[in-house]
């Protein structure tokens, strides 16, 4: 855990847009601006999460990224709005942003997920989005004894953060497994994960995220042991393989072992939304109705950036993929209809009490 918690910290106070510095694209002043500079910017990022956060690192790296592309004359403005689940900047982007190809908003998966849970406080729609650019993540499922667990009556108990958090992901992969499970809410963060496993308290977690094969590797020295993927979703619907952990079978390859029964075609298709949700780290998007003329140029940008090496080594330290092709199959699954937003707050109703305060 100490190695963990080690590694988390000397890359956070590196910070991503560090590494940017060794390849020159930061030497300008002129790449990215923060809200309180009074230089006039042609372009602006939202940045949905508070200065210093996840998102804020990618977002100043993907700024000085795509600055030489996109504004190679005039600052990116960096304008930060709102606390880690990306809600409030979310809200923003979709009630506030002009869509004149000037702006675009890099997002938490969080944002995704309280959509997707019913969460008061949304007033967006991320099928709405036009997808820049996603850092994908696996998302593996970690669990004490391994498949034979699985074959237990005995309730799992699951670490989690809350039912409307990525961790939403596991209780439906877990259901679709015909496994019942006891969810430990309020276990944020790697560290606390950790603490209960070592402290027997806790017997399976979705990982997600950064640094995913060193919290799994962590997790082994306390009987954790991968079980398998969330997959990833082709653009032909089907659940494949994840390529970030191609020796791991999905979740749908182990339930078909194990002859569980699929699920309803409504609570499935908010399952893959979720599953969705959990794997993307960050997604740099665009506002419904911006010009493909505006939306071209900021792929365009996008692409020459994570070309850049030093965009690619904060990836690969972060254990994420960073694509702009493959951003929009990404987020195809998050644009759940309504029977399926249905579907998925009553199995949250019915399985663990809970509906959206």
């Amino acid at each position: 855990m100490r190695a963990m918690m080690r590694r988390r910290t000397v890359l956070g106070c590196l910070g991503i847009a560090g590494l940017l510095l060794r390849d020159g694209i930061a030497a300008s002043p002129m790449v990215v601006a923060d809200q309180a500079d009074t230089a006039v910017s042609d372009y602006a990022i939202l940045v949905c999460g508070p200065r210093g956060g996840r998102i804020d690192r990618w977002s100043r790296a993907f700024a000085q990224g795509i600055g030489g592309t996109l504004s190679p004359h005039r600052p990116i403005q960096l304008q930060r709005v709102g606390g880690e689940d990306g809600v409030t900047g979310a809200n923003r982007l979709q009630t506030m942003v002009v869509p004149d190809g000037r702006t675009a908003a890099v997002l938490p998966s969080e944002a995704i997920i309280a959509f997707l849970t019913g969460d008061p406080r949304v007033h967006f729609q991320p099928g709405d989005w036009i997808p820049v650019m996603a850092g994908i993540a696996a998302a593996v499922l970690v669990v004490r004894g391994g498949l034979p667990r699985l074959a237990d009556p005995a309730p799992i108990r699951l670490a989690a953060a809350s039912p409307e958090s990525p961790d939403l992901a596991a209780l439906l992969a877990f259901h679709r497994l015909g496994v019942s499970t006891a969810p430990i809410f309020g276990l944020r963060g790697a560290p606390a994960i950790v603490r209960a496993f070592a402290a027997g308290e806790a017997d399976a977690v979705l990982l997600t995220g950064e640094d995913v094969p060193a919290d799994a590797a962590s997790l082994s020295a306390y009987g954790g042991e991968a079980i398998g993927t969330l997959g990833v979703v082709d653009a032909h619907g089907r659940i494949m393989v994840d390529p970030l952990m191609s020796d791991l079978p999905t979740i749908e390859a182990i339930a078909e072992k194990r002859g569980s029964a699929p699920l309803p075609p409504a609570l499935e298709q908010a399952y893959r939304g979720v599953a969705a949700a959990s794997r993307i780290d960050f997604m740099t998007v665009l506002p419904h109705l911006t010009t493909p003329t505006s939306v071209a140029a900021w792929r365009q940008a996008a692409e020459a950036a994570g070309d850049m090496q030093a965009m690619q080594a904060a990836a690969a330290a972060s254990a994420i993929t960073l694509t702009v092709m493959g951003a929009a199959a990404a987020a195809a699954p998050i644009d759940v209809a309504a029977d399926g937003l249905l579907a998925l707050r009553q199995f949250l109703f019915q399985h663990f009490g809970w509906h959206p305060s």
